[in-house]
């Protein structure tokens, strides 16, 4: 049996090594001349810096078992991530934590004070948020709202928070302690030589092929027994009902010698300002040392035909499209959508890695028992 798997990322590598391990000749191909998708990373040959070339990834999970996973082919690095933003003429901590309320109401509030305060800040009135701007002005109130929330949110969707799902904010953007950690999950590093290292670890199998340069064409997937497609969902149909919404974000590089901003992400709240942050990339390599740096400001934008899609959209209009999509993928026989372009979701990589193993596993089942594939593993909807 020949698998055909379309995309080198970190579904396809994983799907790959799977069932390569199984015993299944397994060929992978990709449109750009690398491996590992949206999280390839590269040495800068002026500074050798790490470069995170389509903007940083941060592996965090409390999966354990995919931790162990890419522990296997990697060796990471303890890494938390330590975000902060300039806003309205100072820099805060984020997530909005103790430090970040004391310093912004210029307070010295314990936990339980603050807590109190901010809910006197909160807008009660609101009982059943339905926006992003309720959601925020419910929780936190319009002062924080319009430093933290308004602008960057504004930047980064390229509409008001008024017409974006209060579940963007899916939990309490507040702590009342002085934890700056962006994540709360167990398990949080780095890979130490980067994750195109890692992916070419897990892709270094005998029964693996992988083609660069190499466009998916209808006649590679009528010669393969099955194809798992890690592409955008609407690009597989040739976009015949239309285009899935995305964002895409646009780099501007600029070097600097020394250290520039102290931190790895520094977020833009105020809306005059054209960029949503700025990365420094050495910081996400704070093993190494580097006289030099390497800086990117990020500018979100409506991604069109040729763009790099990077975050679904999926308001109203987008879920309606979807729908129409999945109804034809599960209609289609010998494909199998995964990943964040191929179920149109936002995944983080830990997430992504689970559901290329429970696909791999599923695929093994069903092949075993003579069933078919599902066009799904994972629930698109």
């Amino acid at each position: 049996m020949v698998i055909l798997l379309v995309g080198a990322g970190l579904s396809g590598a994983v799907i790959g090594r799977q069932l390569a391990e199984a015993g299944h000749d397994c060929r992978i191909i990709d449109a750009r001349p690398h491996i590992a998708g949206n999280c390839h990373t590269e040495r800068d040959a002026d500074t050798s810096v790490m470069m995170h070339v389509y903007g940083p990834h941060i592996f965090h999970t409390d999966d354990e078992a995919v931790w162990n996973y890419v522990n296997d082919f990697a060796t990471f690095m303890p890494f938390q991530n330590r975000v902060k933003t300039t806003t309205q003429g100072a820099v805060y901590s984020l997530p909005i934590n103790l430090l970040t309320i004391n310093q912004f109401f210029g307070q010295t509030m314990r936990p339980d004070e603050a807590r109190s305060f901010v809910a006197s800040k909160a807008d009660t009135t609101i009982t059943d948020p339905r926006t992003f701007e309720e959601q925020a002005l419910r929780f936190v109130g319009p002062e924080m709202y319009r430093a933290f929330f308004k602008g960057y949110t504004e930047k980064q969707w390229g509409c008001s928070p008024t017409e974006l799902p209060a579940s963007i904010l899916k939990r309490l953007p507040v702590r009342f302690n002085y934890d700056d950690n962006y994540f709360f999950h167990r398990f949080q590093g780095m890979p130490q030589d980067g994750y195109t290292a890692m992916v070419q670890a897990i892709l270094d199998h005998p029964r693996i092929t992988v083609e660069l340069d190499t466009p998916y064409t209808p006649d590679m997937g009528e010669k393969a027994d099955h194809v798992f497609w890690s592409g955008s969902l609407d690009s597989y149909f040739d976009y015949r009902l239309g285009r899935l919404g995305y964002r895409t974000l646009d780099f501007e590089r600029f070097d600097y010698q020394g250290d520039y901003q102290g931190c790895a992400v520094m977020n833009y709240g105020d809306p005059e300002v054209p960029y949503t942050r700025i990365t420094e990339h050495k910081h996400f390599s704070p093993w190494e040392t580097h006289d030099g740096s390497v800086c990117y400001r990020e500018f979100s934008r409506l991604a069109e035909p040729g763009d790099t899609p990077y975050y679904p959209i999926r308001l109203v209009e987008e879920k309606a499209l979807l729908a129409d999509y999945v109804q034809m993928a599960r209609d289609t026989r010998g494909v199998t959508f995964v990943g964040r372009l191929g179920t149109y979701r936002y995944l983080d990589m830990d997430v992504t890695i689970r559901e290329a193993l429970d696909t791999a596993q599923t695929f093994l089942a069903q092949s075993a028992e003579g069933q078919p594939m599902p066009a799904f593993v994972a629930d698109p909807s």
